[in-house]
């Protein structure tokens, strides 16, 4: 990306990179100048970017991608003091950034940035051959090390839960029985494996779709660092902050709409038969921004097909009062 760039949702970078839902995200953390913000999933830069352009503002950034944090340096340059950026995985936010809460705004693209899917030897797309590895932060064991490693019941589990695939058990006894003959070592190799174990269920999309999601989910914890980090964001926000997060598939979406609707009161109230203390209502330290969640604009879909299943949910703090649990 050049040094100049403004970047929108509907302007990739050189490199092909979109950030999804640009705009809804903007206009959620309602940016001011002389504020700090926290971009916990810095990728390609493009939130932090458009941050930075669009106000006169300080801009921490977070990844796990030791990549993405050496693709940003240009960015740190440019910025001049404005963008710091800061290796290591979200849920350790409080650790990595908490000296400098509070946030005025917080902001987490929970996607696969498009630079990981478009580098064949980093193993998270079937779309192009390469190791299996799917590591966001290049450390622990890969995917290569999982399908090969673990017992039938177990990939299948992951299949399942994490993917929310129906013939997971045909599938994980696939590649059980391959992995006896051939080590399944590629992105190719365990998605032609997959292609030939089920049916394609409909035009246009890939058997392998799901169990890939699944896979990626599993190597890199995704789902324990989202319960984490919906803990730990909140406190970091100052009176008024918002904190916004663009999620990609239902598991996630579950999430964050629970976590955020317990945030802001609306989950249901006791029992009517329970103490009457317990009916002291007393009001939630957050509001919602949105009742629905926002989806990408007719425009951006027809840009970026990659932003169709995203989905964005966004929270106000109201008050300065103690931790929220």
């Amino acid at each position: 990306m050049s040094d100049t760039q403004h970047m929108t949702s509907t302007q990739p970078s050189s490199q092909g990179h979109f950030p999804v839902m640009l705009p809804e995200v903007l206009e959620s953390l309602q940016l001011r100048d002389s504020a700090t913000y926290l971009d916990g999933t810095f990728g390609g830069g493009g939130y932090s970017r458009a941050m930075l352009d669009a106000k006169d503002c300080i801009v921490h950034a977070i990844d796990r991608d030791p990549d993405a944090i050496s693709r940003g340096q240009p960015l740190v340059d440019a910025a001049q003091g404005r963008l710091h950026l800061h290796r290591g995985a979200f849920s350790a936010m409080e650790q990595l950034v908490g000296s400098v809460a509070p946030f005025d705004g917080i902001v987490l693209d929970l996607g696969v940035s498009s630079f990981q899917l478009d580098q064949g030897e980093r193993g998270f797309s079937f779309r192009h051959d390469g190791l299996l590895d799917m590591r966001m932060s290049a450390e622990g064991p890969s995917a290569a090390d999982l399908v090969n490693n673990e017992t039938e019941q177990k990939i299948a589990d992951i299949l399942y839960y994490y993917g929310e695939e129906r013939r997971s058990r045909r599938i994980a006894r696939a590649i059980v029985n391959e992995r006896t003959r051939n080590p399944i070592e590629t992105t190719g190799h365990l998605a032609e494996l997959i292609r030939s174990s089920i049916p394609r269920e409909r035009p246009n999309f890939d058997p392998a779709t799901r169990s890939f999601q699944a896979l990626r989910i599993a190597v890199n914890d995704e789902l324990g660092e989202l319960e984490r980090v919906l803990m730990a964001a909140p406190n970091l926000l100052a009176p008024g902050g918002v904190f916004v997060v663009v999620t990609f598939h239902s598991l996630e979406d579950r999430m964050v709409k629970r976590a955020m609707a317990r945030l802001s009161g609306r989950t249901s109230g006791p029992s009517r038969h329970a103490p009457a203390s317990l009916h002291q209502k007393q009001r939630a330290p957050f509001e919602l921004l949105h009742t629905r969640p926002l989806s990408p604009s007719k425009d951006e879909l027809r840009l970026n097909t990659r932003s169709r299943s995203a989905r964005l949910r966004a929270l106000r703090r109201l008050s300065s009062s103690g931790e929220v649990s």
